[in-house]
């Protein structure tokens, strides 16, 4: 009774590890998870505060379906300050960041048209192309090159049915940053070709190395690019699943025809707090992203003393991905890790076909977690 669409999508591979995680926990086991994307860091005060007095004052109902105007007056102020993206509120949609680029899918891709995405990539974006009956386009990355995607490629991969370019940096999973000439060029690429491009920004404040580059604010770029992004993991509000998406007001609109016939709106009382996230006291973000570049620098050495093991320096994001040294496949590789060695990893096989032969690391936890973990990693690898 399943639709067909439905059957051709498997399972998200990190939740689906994560939800493992919890059942073997639960049933005794000392495990260590770098499963997840999620900070171990508890959201700050001033924010919950700010939430706790939106409950208070009874802001419990239904908010404008675009969200509420300081919301969305407080994300476009900030993506001019940081991002140089010329917008207003009207360009502005709160909206949580996964259910963005769902909507996004459905909005404007057909069944037949294709899409081009870096390989490897996070893994629900091939769900939400394939969903709305389009096609994903792998253009593959490389490990000597730092997984950062070379327009050559991308040009080389456009046909005919080409309708959209997905970007997402930092990555999810390598931790590349594309750098200012990569996304100028793929500007130029969207331009010549009349293609939209959707960048998924999440990871855009937690940078360890260059600097972070919005493709909709390149030239004649904002009318063809949905730019989406988020609190989740910037602020430790994972939970909280508010983010947004910015567009031109056309764009915007379209978009949130399908919020108001799904979602209606995010939560009410999240929204004040995210305008208190945004335009508030930012010591604590900041203190986040230094203690997380604390952990990836504890992190690299570590697997660099694992023979069999390779991984590139992350400038961004909370990830490794290194590369083994077994023909192993990498889902087996993983299960077996977890199993033997009670560490939870991501395999590569799940962002794509060129993640076969990686797997993926949060190192988004505390650094006694990263020692054990990567303790047994150790032993495990020295067992194959």
């Amino acid at each position: 009774m399943v639709s067909k669409r439905l059957r051709e999508i498997p399972a998200s591979g990190t939740v689906s590890i994560s939800d493992l995680v919890s059942h073997l926990r639960a049933q005794g086991a000392d495990l260590i998870s770098f499963s997840m994307g999620e900070p171990d860091f508890v959201t700050p005060d001033n924010i919950r505060d700010a939430c706790k007095e939106s409950l208070d004052a009874g802001f419990t109902h239904y908010t404008p379906s675009a969200g509420i105007p300081e919301l969305r007056k407080a994300v476009a102020s900030m993506a001019f300050s940081n991002n140089k993206i010329h917008c207003t509120a009207q360009n502005v949609l709160i909206t949580p960041c996964k259910h963005a680029i769902f909507m996004t899918a459905l909005a404007y891709l057909d069944p037949g048209d294709e899409v081009i995405l870096p390989d490897p990539s996070w893994v629900s974006y091939e769900a939400c192309i394939k969903l709305a009956g389009a096609k994903p386009r792998y253009v593959p990355t490389k490990f000597d090159e730092n997984f950062i995607i070379d327009p050559g490629r991308i040009s080389e991969a456009i046909t005919p049915k080409t309708k959209m370019i997905l970007l997402n940096s930092p990555s999810n999973p390598t931790g590349s940053v594309m750098p200012y000439k990569t996304v100028k060029d793929i500007a130029k690429i969207a331009i010549e070709n009349n293609l939209m491009v959707l960048s998924d920004e999440i990871y855009e404040s937690i940078i360890y190395n260059g600097k972070h580059f919005s493709i909709a604010a390149m030239p004649d770029m904002f009318d063809r690019t949905i730019t989406i992004s988020g609190l989740s993991k910037t602020y430790a509000m994972t939970g909280w699943r508010i983010g947004w998406a910015i567009a031109s007001e056309s764009n915007i609109k379209e978009i949130n025809k399908l919020q108001t016939h799904s979602i209606s709106c995010c939560v009410s009382f999240t929204q004040p707090a995210a305008v208190e996230a945004i335009t508030g006291p930012q010591k604590e973000k900041e203190a986040m992203v230094r203690e997380f570049r604390k952990r990836r620098n504890l992190a690299v050495d570590l697997i660099r003393e694992i023979k069999g093991l390779d991984v590139n320096v992350p400038k961004g994001a909370f990830y490794l991905f290194p590369r083994y040294d077994s023909k192993v496949k990498s889902d087996i590789l993983c299960t077996k890790m977890l199993e033997e060695a009670h560490v939870a990893v991501t395999p590569g096989s799940a962002f794509g076909p060129s993640g076969e032969g990686f797997f993926r690391i949060s190192y988004a936890t505390s650094e006694d977690q990263i020692q054990e973990g990567f303790s047994r990693i150790k032993k495990f690898m020295l067992s194959l």
